[in-house]
């Protein structure tokens, strides 16, 4: 998602900082789904000062004057904006804030250094609701499912196959018949590429049965492949 701009826009951000996981019920930055966490590990997390009052507008459901900057350094505001959720990139070590722009009905994602300051900006609970909702009719909308077949022969690593998966979200369904498992994730429009990283890495162990996008990538990066070791 862009820094400031429309998703899939100008300064789209590489996808492998994409996908995302709750935190625990035990972290304290938990807020009812507010705060995400992107390509998550165990590494201790960068602090930011603009988290603390973004989780609390998040929190109290207020609107917010935004004033940042985007990739190329110039400057934008936004005298209306509906903070809808903190995410966090451990590939980039850097924090993002997804919000709703309502005059242009898009969803945005910048940087928090990029946010030159933030003022709260008052709603009304029906005007919140209204923001929230389209928020997640535009996440709704970049979703896609992926369905991925583990190869019979790797049955015995499942474990470790769904570990790497554990970014998103997903269902497991066992055939009985053939013996195998299958895995349908769960992916948003962004997070394609580095969701093929992950069946990259895990090789001959996965196979992907559905999903035009991912399975033209994964051919095609096959091939590249292929075609350096046949000069």
């Amino acid at each position: 998602m862009a820094e400031g701009t429309v998703c899939g826009t100008e300064g789209q951000e590489p996808s492998e900082t994409i996908s995302k996981v709750s935190y625990g019920a035990a972290s304290e930055l938990t807020m009812n789904g507010a705060i995400m966490e992107k390509a998550s590990s165990l590494e201790r997390h960068v602090y930011h000062p603009l988290i603390r009052p973004l989780r609390r507008l998040i929190a109290d459901r207020q609107g917010v004057d935004l004033a940042y900057h985007i990739r190329d350094g110039r400057a934008r505001r936004c005298t209306l904006g509906f903070p809808y959720r903190l995410e966090f990139s451990m590939v980039k070590r850097e924090w993002y804030l997804l919000w709703y722009n309502p005059r242009y009905k898009r969803m945005m994602s910048t940087k928090l250094r990029q946010i030159a300051s933030v003022q709260t900006v008052p709603l009304t609970e029906e005007a919140a609701g209204q923001y929230a909702a389209s928020m997640t009719a535009l996440l709704e909308a970049h979703k896609e499912i992926v369905e991925i077949e583990v190869v019979r022969m790797y049955n015995r690593e499942l474990s470790r196959i769904l570990y790497a998966f554990s970014c998103f979200e997903k269902k497991v369904e066992y055939d009985a018949e053939t013996s195998g498992y299958r895995i349908r994730l769960t992916v948003l429009s962004d997070e394609r590429e580095y969701l093929l990283s992950k069946i990259r890495f895990l090789g001959m162990r996965v196979r992907v049965v559905s999903g035009i996008h991912l399975q033209q990538r994964m051919y095609e990066t096959a091939t590249n492949a292929l075609a350096r070791y046949g000069e």
